[in-house]
């Protein structure tokens, strides 16, 4: 059975809001313990999941069509302006 990259990056998100609410939960009794799940969370939603996330969304895409060159300025005061003719 293929394991599919979203449900990894859907499992590890899931991981990250429980460790977060476990640590904002217990953060009364136990201080150091509840920001060490905190971080923890706080550090595989933004270092892990995210990266996975942009990885998986990205595949197969080409980056130029998503920078601004010269080029693709042209290309969006063209259709700015083909808008403006249409109203």
């Amino acid at each position: 059975m293929k394991f599919k990259m979203k449900y990894l990056i859907v499992l590890i998100v899931l991981f990250s809001f429980g460790s977060i609410i476990y640590g904002f939960s217990i953060k009364e009794e136990q201080t150091a313990t509840a920001n060490k799940f905190i971080g923890a969370g706080t550090a595989a939603l933004f270092l892990i999941a995210m990266p996975l996330f942009l990885f998986k969304e990205s595949k197969g895409k080409d980056m130029k069509d998503y920078m601004l060159t010269k080029e693709n300025i042209r290309k969006m005061q063209s259709q700015e302006e083909k808008k403006s003719e249409n109203q």
